[in-house]
Parts: C-alpha cells; sequence; structure tokens
C-alpha cells in the first residue's frame, strides 16, 4: 500500500491483553506471527509488539505490576473500526481464545512515519 492507497483510512491503535494461559501462547505464536506478518506485508499493520514491562509507576515486582496481564500493542490501518475488528477477528490468538480483552482507538499519527 502506498501513502496516496491509505488516503481516508484510519490508523487503529489497539491493545491485545492476554489470558493467563501463557503455555498456549507459546504454541499458538508461530502461526500468530505469520498472520502478523501477511497483514505487515499487505500495509495493513504498520507495527506490532508484547508489553515488555509492566506500566510506568508500577515497579517491577510490585503487586501491582504482578496483577498485570501480559499483552501487546498493534497498529493496524483500516477503512472503518468493522473492517479492523474483522481482521482481528481472524487472528489465531484471538480465535483460540487468548485475547481476554481487545481495545481499538483511532489514533491520529502528525510525526512519523505514518503521518
Amino acid at each position: 500500500m502506498n501513502r496516496r492507497q491509505n488516503a481516508g483510512m484510519t490508523v487503529y491503535a489497539v491493545q491485545y491483553v492476554y489470558d493467563p494461559r501463557a503455555d498456549v501462547r507459546d504454541v499458538v505464536r508461530p502461526e500468530h506471527r505469520r498472520f502478523l506478518a501477511e497483514l505487515f506485508e499487505a500495509g495493513a499493520l504498520l507495527a506490532s509488539g508484547p508489553w515488555t514491562g509492566p506500566t510506568e509507576g508500577h515497579e517491577p515486582g510490585a503487586p501491582e505490576a504482578a496483577a498485570e496481564a501480559d499483552g501487546a500493542l498493534l497498529l493496524l490501518r483500516a477503512e472503518s473500526r468493522a473492517d479492523a475488528e474483522a481482521v482481528l477477528d481472524r487472528d489465531p490468538f484471538a480465535r483460540r481464545g487468548l485475547v481476554a480483552r481487545r481495545t481499538l482507538r483511532p489514533w491520529n499519527p502528525v510525526f512519523g512515519p505514518w503521518s
């Protein structure tokens, strides 16, 4: 997708909160990453990756940090929220029930490669 093809499309900041079954995620992860790679190659996925630490202000090892679920952030381009949700529903993690909660929020990049 080039910039002209992206005109009129919305970028969504998507937050995944994973369910506690890390062992199942480990098994499904290769399929999940292939799915994301296909979205990236098609120009729909701008970036994605797992959280690597607790929320700011939560010290590692503190009770509130330990209570935080694992998850990820994805930046996804789609024509509508419904289209974005339909794409995310096909994610192997979602199909296997490994995404306990998903939030989508429209995002307007003003600076950077996606502006």
